[in-house]
């Protein structure tokens, strides 16, 4: 696995791999992209960036944000972002466990997704 990983291959490419050398998950079942992601995660090996080693931009060339991208758009923090993303406020996609986010956002999403945090920083400057 080790050597899948160096060579740039993906969590479903190495699955595939080690399957097809006859190794086994756990109860005897076959590997997936979610069985490599956990040894990953486990034996402390690094996931594949699809951009190497550099931090993510902010846009994507297919024009959709990245999470810290997404973050700085809508005025939140990147945590917030994730939690937009599992409630479905914001659509986004992974081209597998551990790769960086592309996450589509319209003009009109910042602006609903902004307003909430906007009203209160007006308030809170009122208040002062």
């Amino acid at each position: 696995m080790i050597e899948l990983n160096a060579a740039g291959k993906m969590a479903k490419e190495i699955a595939a791999a080690l399957n097809a050398e006859g190794f086994v998950a756990a109860r005897g079942r076959t590997f997936k992209g979610e069985n490599v992601w956990l040894l990953r995660t486990r034996w402390g090996i690094p996931t594949v960036k699809i951009n190497g080693t550099s931090a993510n931009p902010d846009r994507w060339p297919d024009g959709t944000y990245s999470v810290q991208g997404a973050a700085a758009a809508l005025g939140v923090t990147p945590q917030t972002v994730f939690d937009y993303l599992a409630r479905g406020w914001i659509d986004g996609r992974q081209l597998t466990k551990g790769q960086p986010w592309h996450i589509e956002l319209s003009d009109d999403q910042i602006n609903t997704l902004r307003a909430p945090t906007a009203r209160t920083r007006r308030s809170r400057n009122k208040a002062s």
